[in-house]
């Protein structure tokens, strides 16, 4: 499958491999479960639940927010991009092993917010790799690619194993709690052995020369590309556009599995059909990089808008199993697409030397609309008493986002147009 890849491409490739297995178990599935079950047992009720992990959410993600774009911007200096990546990714791998520890619903958010601030600040670098590790005219091709064989090997074979256990473990002796809580390890174990690739092979190819003060330097060239980030404007239009759209995508990630189980699907239901859109997704998103290939991959970013504005539609209106297997089946189609090709159309539009930097801001418009949405969905869902108008709210998200890419999209065909 990876043989008309390069060494690099193959490295950094096999980090989607690895930090998959927290998004399937920690952030989508098995933890917001338990943590259900643990605050319920606790007095909590189903709709403070929600509204408590929706906060929880927004509230790690804007710590990497308000951190990632001087992150980003030290980043760019030599060697430095690689030294941030490692110290994230154990900050990440190291709570996640800790949520093994967790009895409690409190400690367990807490600890949750931690793995959210290690899993997207490694992530932030992870992602401006990308221009060092292959050329424009591959980058749509390998990222997704990387989501492709995140889904089909670090979202799946642990989750099942994990799954496995938890349904099973009574038959040696191990009861559901404790497999639940053994699953974190696992996911931590997963992630730390199959991110050695990318940090034995990547290295950092485009970046500014190292300076005595790099930390004020570094200050120094943030406020002057916030200052005149305008002048890119179809980075600024894209990033604008992201900000709404990719809101949606993570809210729906984050709060799908609260959400079912507040609607009443069994927690046997939203295992199953989580794990089978996993599966799903596979075959999607590389099927997303080839029609990008074929039609552009704007169109086929406006594609997966249009997929999760159904998605919402059916996610308000969703009162049975069936249905939900229906709208995770759809999520299955795009999840992967359109966030792989997001980051790769970024990726050809930002300078390659100060790659990190502008990813500092990618990743800044995308944590603080994560932040939006989870937060959008609690106080619906507070204030109505029923998730299901949280859900609604969302599709604001994907509409914004869609009408801001799809003049992007128009600005480029009119610019085209002028060239030719």
């Amino acid at each position: 499958m990876l043989k008309g890849f390069s060494r690099e491409e193959r490295s950094w490739i096999f980090y989607d491999w690895a930090n998959s297995a927290y998004s399937a178990i920690v952030s989508a599935s098995i933890l917001p479960i338990f943590f259900k079950t643990v605050a319920k047992g606790a007095g909590l009720n189903t709709h403070m639940a929600d509204s408590y992990w929706g906060y929880a959410t927004s509230a790690a993600t804007l710590v990497v927010a308000i951190l990632a774009p001087i992150l980003g911007t030290i980043g760019d200096y030599k060697n430095k991009k690689m030294q941030l990546f490692r110290f994230f990714f154990l900050v990440g791998v190291l709570s996640t092993a800790a949520l093994f520890f967790t009895q409690q619903w409190l400690p367990m958010l807490i600890v949750y917010m931690i793995t959210i601030i290690g899993f997207s600040g490694a992530n932030l670098f992870y992602d401006a790799f990308l221009v060092d590790i292959t050329g424009e005219e591959r980058m749509d091709y390998v990222s997704t690619y990387g989501y492709a064989l995140g889904y089909i090997g670090g979202s799946t074979i642990p989750f099942i194993a994990a799954i496995a256990l938890i349904m099973f473990g009574k038959y040696i002796g191990v009861s559901a709690v404790l497999a639940t809580r053994l699953s974190f390890l696992m996911t931590a174990v997963w992630w730390a052995c199959f991110t050695v690739p990318m940090l034995k092979n990547v290295r950092q190819v485009h970046y500014v020369e190292p300076v005595p003060h790099y930390i004020a330097d570094s200050f120094r060239r943030l406020y002057h590309t916030f200052v005149h980030i305008r002048q890119y404007k179809h980075i600024f239009l894209f990033l604008l556009a992201y900000f709404f759209y990719i809101d949606g995508v993570n809210t729906i990630i984050h709060m799908a599995t609260v959400y079912g189980d507040s609607v009443g699907i069994s927690s046997n239901s939203l295992i199953l059909a989580l794990l089978v859109t996993q599966i799903v997704a596979f075959p999607c998103a590389i099927l997303y990089g080839r029609l990008a290939k074929r039609f552009g991959s704007n169109k086929m970013i406006l594609t997966g808008i249009a997929v999760y504005i159904l998605i919402c539609f059916i996610g308000y209106r969703m009162t049975t199993a069936l249905e939900f297997w229906l709208l995770a089946m759809l999520v299955a189609t795009s999840q992967g697409g359109i966030q792989a090709l997001s980051r790769s159309y970024f990726g050809k539009l930002v300078p390659k030397e100060n790659a990190n930097e502008f990813f500092g801001f990618y990743e800044i418009f995308g944590k603080f609309a994560a932040i939006m949405g989870p937060a959008l969905f609690a106080i619906f869902s507070q204030l109505t008493g029923q998730s299901r108008y949280g859900v609604l709210s969302v599709m604001l998200l994907f509409l914004v986002g869609g009408t801001a890419f799809l003049l992007l999209t128009l600005k480029e065909k009119k610019k085209a147009t002028r060239e030719a």
